[in-house]
């Protein structure tokens, strides 16, 4: 549960930020698809630290995270584009409520990949331990 509050808080800081500037870009007229995928890489950037050290204690290989962040990361932006397409161009929605929308069901997807495969202890389970010793 607190992993989920840390996530929550990294997330809605990082979050607003970035809608913030998503708003203001696309107020100057810019496309809210490609604004989205500009937004969506830099919020990511920063939120590898926040999420890292203090949602997940995470004190395994930074390249091996890194790695997997961005696998976990490009499934999100892939996740967040079919949402802008599917009410954006399908639905007819607002910019704005369509990415909002997707940033609720892309932090959601996230938050799994994070927990399961990013920042997953990378120690040997205690069951891996009972079995070694065995043999």
């Amino acid at each position: 549960m607190r992993q989920l509050l840390r996530y929550g808080f990294v997330g809605v800081v990082s979050n607003a930020v970035a809608f913030g500037v998503y708003i203001i870009i696309t107020a100057l007229g810019a496309s809210p698809k490609v604004t989205a995928g500009a937004v969506y890489v830099g919020a990511a950037a920063v939120g590898f630290v926040g999420n890292r050290r203090l949602t997940f204690a995470h004190e395994g290989s930074v390249w091996g995270a890194g790695a997997r962040y961005v696998v976990a990361h490009a499934g999100g932006f892939l996740l967040n584009l079919c949402i802008l397409t599917l009410l954006l161009d399908h639905y007819g929605w607002s910019h704005v409520w369509s990415q909002a929308f997707a940033i609720v069901v892309v932090a959601a997807y996230l938050f799994a990949a994070f927990k399961f495969f990013v920042f997953r202890s990378e120690a040997p389970s205690d069951q891996d331990s009972d079995r070694s010793m065995e043999t």
